[in-house]
């Protein structure tokens, strides 16, 4: 009997897990809310995104989101702004020195279609209408502006030594963004059956190569 109660005396004990800090904790909390919002709208639609259901499949109450966020539409913007975070990041992640001007069309379509077809863009998408379709309610100036500016600043780092006008370079990402999501209007109307447009990507890839070269 003694040999066992020194035994259980002497066992190593489990290693106590490090407290995570009051940032961390937040951090957490906040990706839970903004991803159980994606999810809502995927799953339900905008419309019966209500916060009920946010705070369901969040588990948090509702105290905790607007302790965040202060009301749904505080969440809605955070929601954007984390959609075009990780947007910008697919981006950013592209090592572009080296590459041939094709090389980096290619990769700036790629990594700028894996967004628009993700839940993300979707819920962002959905988000966007219904300010829109408010009366006299817009996007905020300063969410769009944030956007633009991280854009062009993404767009500058991959074609930075294409000679053409700046003006040009600003109808080239408008023609861009206008080609993707339209894409991805279309794929959120096909529904879970719809197809990648292969070949509307290529010939997005060839106009810019084409147009980036100045031809």
């Amino acid at each position: 009997m003694r040999r066992r109660v020194a035994s259980a005396r002497t066992s190593p004990r489990a290693p106590k897990r490090a407290r995570r800090s009051h940032a961390e904790r937040t951090a957490e909390t906040r990706a839970k809310i903004l991803a159980a919002v994606v999810e809502c709208i995927d799953a339900v639609g905008f419309q019966r995104t209500t916060a009920v259901e946010i705070t369901r499949r969040a588990g948090v109450t509702w105290g905790a989101v607007q302790h965040h966020f202060g009301d749904k539409d505080g969440i809605l913007l955070a929601v954007l702004d984390d959609s075009f975070a990780r947007f910008a990041a697919r981006l950013a992640d592209v090592d572009v020195e080296g590459l041939s001007l094709e090389r980096r069309v290619e990769r700036f379509v790629e990594r700028a279609a894996e967004h628009f077809a993700s839940r993300e863009y979707a819920s962002t998408f959905e988000i966007l209408l219904d300010h829109l379709r408010r009366d006299g309610a817009r996007p905020e100036t300063s969410w769009q502006l944030a956007m633009s500016r991280a854009w062009d600043r993404e767009w500058r780092r991959f074609f930075a030594d294409a000679r053409i006008a700046r003006r040009r370079h600003a109808v080239l990402q408008r023609y861009t963004i206008a080609v993707l999501s339209g894409l991805a209007s279309t794929r959120l109307l096909e529904g879970p059956s719809a197809r990648i447009r292969a070949d509307e990507l290529a010939l997005l890839r060839d106009t810019l190569v084409r147009e980036l070269r100045g031809r």
